[in-house]
């Protein structure tokens, strides 16, 4: 049977401590980066407009959305019939961009998850967490994965987000369709990207403050300082 002893070492035990630390500290700001960008990125929604005139009649307004997570072609829209004008013709963006969209948002969920795990782990359970060389290590080989799972999501999010600016440009939009004989539509205005820009942006400070910390955490290991520091001969000389 565990003795009182056992209980505390093994129990919860809130100590803001750690967050005065650069292990902590920073930790924190890793968790608020990662909800940055995976949010400025999965509740993303816009649209680009452009206007149609047909021949004796008056421009007509064309609206197409999209967002998160990027697959254009499945936001239809409706494109005047400039013989038929009672009827409408649907039309769609082209290409998909799902994919790096979404990878950049899973890293940044599990980034996320991580976080509050290891939070956890450093304000209540410090004791465990510095008690064996296991759980610094542990850390290490993951903050590491994280930092450069950064680097390749950040990096194929930022070719995506290109892309997608270039699909839902109006002025190219109006290229894709068929329809848009010479003169008959013209670009109005153009999708709003800030949220996209910082997404980005987030996604590239996220690998720094994780690339970073490796050092910090590098630092609680045994690889920076041996846990049992071997005596000198001069030392044991002097204390026999």
């Amino acid at each position: 049977m565990a003795g009182p002893q056992q209980k505390i070492m093994f129990g919860f035990s809130l100590d803001l401590g750690p967050l005065k630390e650069p292990l902590g500290f920073i930790r924190v700001l890793e968790w608020v980066f990662t909800i940055f960008a995976f949010a400025t990125t999965g509740g993303y929604s816009g649209d680009t407009k452009f206007n149609v005139t047909c021949p004796k009649q008056e421009a007509q307004p064309v609206k197409a959305e999209f967002g998160y997570p990027f697959r254009l072609p499945s936001h239809p829209f409706e494109f005047p019939n400039c013989t038929n004008p009672d009827h409408s013709t649907k039309m769609y963006l082209v290409n998909d961009y799902s994919s790096s969209a979404e990878f950049f948002v899973c890293i940044g969920v599990f980034g996320f998850l991580y976080c509050t795990a290891t939070l956890v782990l450093y304000l209540g359970y410090q004791h465990l967490y510095r008690e064996t060389s296991r759980g610094p290590v542990i850390d290490l080989v993951i903050t590491g994965i994280f930092a450069f799972m950064w680097l390749v999501s950040s990096s194929a999010w930022g070719k995506g987000l290109t892309d997608v600016k270039w699909s839902t440009n109006p002025e190219n939009v109006v290229k894709t369709i068929g329809a848009c004989t010479p003169g008959l539509c013209k670009a109005v205005q153009f999708p709003n990207m800030g949220r996209l820009n910082a997404s980005v942006i987030f996604g590239f400070l996220n690998l720094i403050l994780w690339g970073g910390n490796c050092w910090f955490i590098y630092k609680e290991t045994p690889f920076h300082k041996p846990a049992n520091p071997t005596v000198s001969a001069d030392d044991g000389a002097g204390q026999s």
